[in-house]
C-alpha cells in the first residue's frame, strides 16, 4: 500500500492509497479526511456516497497543494482500517 498525505486547495487533508500517479494525474482510494481534535486527531471518510464496487477518485494535480508521508502510527491505523485482516503484533522487548 502506497498511503499518502495529500493537502488539497480547499484546505482538507486526506489520508489516502496512491494507486496511480501519471501525467498530471493521481488515482487514489479509501480517502480519509484527517479532523485536527485538540492534542490528537480523528479520520471522517473523505467521499462518504462514493460507490463501494469503483471507490478509486481521480484527482488532477493541479487541486493538489502538497503529498507527503503519513507518519508511522497513522499508517499504522489505516492499514488496520482499509489494509490486510492480518495484523503483525508489535516487537515485545525484554527488559532487564
Amino acid at each position: 500500500m502506497d498511503i499518502k498525505l495529500l493537502r488539497i486547495v480547499t484546505g482538507e487533508e486526506v489520508i489516502a492509497e496512491v494507486l496511480d500517479w501519471s501525467n498530471g494525474m493521481m488515482t487514489v482510494k479509501n480517502g480519509l479526511v484527517v479532523l485536527p481534535q485538540g492534542q490528537t486527531f480523528g479520520f471522517m471518510q473523505w467521499a462518504s456516497v462514493i460507490d463501494t464496487e469503483q471507490p478509486e477518485i481521480t484527482l488532477d494535480m493541479k487541486h493538489v497543494v502538497y503529498v507527503a508521508e503519513v507518519h508511522p502510527s497513522v499508517k499504522k491505523k489505516y492499514k488496520e482500517m482499509y489494509g490486510s485482516p492480518l495484523i503483525t503484533p508489535e516487537e515485545k522487548k525484554l527488559i532487564i
